[in-house]
């Protein structure tokens, strides 16, 4: 098999006395989504966050396209490729689409925007993206519906020519119309070619839009199975047991100490 786009090996890190992930693995290949499940508290949000950048690991490696990294913060994990959508999604209400996906990171001079290239490059993301319900790139974030705006916030992660982009319940709070948008673009982005990892707590949007499931469990990697391999059964015993027949971590009596 060839190198995974992100490779993750005995990864731990600790807020003070309080261990949160304990060497996890975790593999993400380029032109698959990969669904991070776990329940509250499992380190799904910490784990991504490392690989963000945002939180230093306390040990273990990660691998970018088969090359050891060291991501020491969010600029490091940007000049990867590597691009996050929060749950808040962090769009500025009063801004329009244009704005919103090119904020921080403008084009033309200070005084002086280059407004014409940024609206062409947003139009031009949006319909890469097959997003049709977006009528115009001027249009306020405040207007925008819920769905319209998830949509907004992971097309601004994909313009900067994004390998990896990470998903935090891009679902979450969606009625049924909107959730189909948001998982059809989910899937079209790793047609595209990316690497995506989806965090989500609906394991129906999970089985339909994932190629393989990462399970964790109190902070260890519970099993990571392909989609098709499991079932949801199997899946909820993972998430709330850590273990479900063969899969996942072993019991008690079978470490040795």
């Amino acid at each position: 098999m060839s190198e995974p786009l992100l490779r993750i090996t005995g990864l731990n890190k600790s807020f003070g006395p309080v261990h949160v992930l304990h060497d996890v693995d975790l593999t993400v290949p380029a032109g698959e989504v990969t669904a991070l499940v776990g329940d509250n508290g499992a380190g799904k949000s910490t784990l991504v966050k490392c690989v963000a950048g945002i939180h230093a690991a306390d040990s273990g490696e990660v691998r970018f396209r088969g090359e050891p990294v060291h991501l020491r913060g969010p600029k490091d994990a940007a000049e990867l490729g590597i691009e996050v959508v929060y749950q808040d999604l962090a769009l500025a209400d009063n801004l329009d689409i244009v704005a919103n996906m090119f904020l921080g990171r403008e084009r033309g001079k200070p005084w002086r925007l280059d407004e014409a290239s940024m609206e062409e490059a947003a139009r031009s993301t949006l319909a890469s993206l097959g997003v049709r319900t977006v009528k115009s790139v001027r249009t306020p974030v405040a207007s925008l519906s819920g769905g319209q705006r998830q949509t907004v916030a992971i097309a601004k992660a994909v313009l900067w020519n994004s390998n990896l982009v990470l998903l935090d319940e891009p679902t979450a709070a969606l009625g049924v119309a909107q959730t189909r948008q948001v998982l059809d673009l989910v899937r079209r982005l790793a047609e595209k070619g990316l690497g995506v990892v989806l965090i989500s707590h609906n394991l129906a949007d999970v089985f339909e839009v994932a190629d393989r499931i990462a399970v964790l469990y109190l902070g260890r990697m519970a099993a990571q199975v392909r989609t098709a391999d499991v079932t949801h059964g199997q899946v909820v015993e993972l998430i709330t047991a850590g273990r479900s027949g063969d899969l996942g971590l072993a019991r008690p009596e079978a470490v040795q100490l």
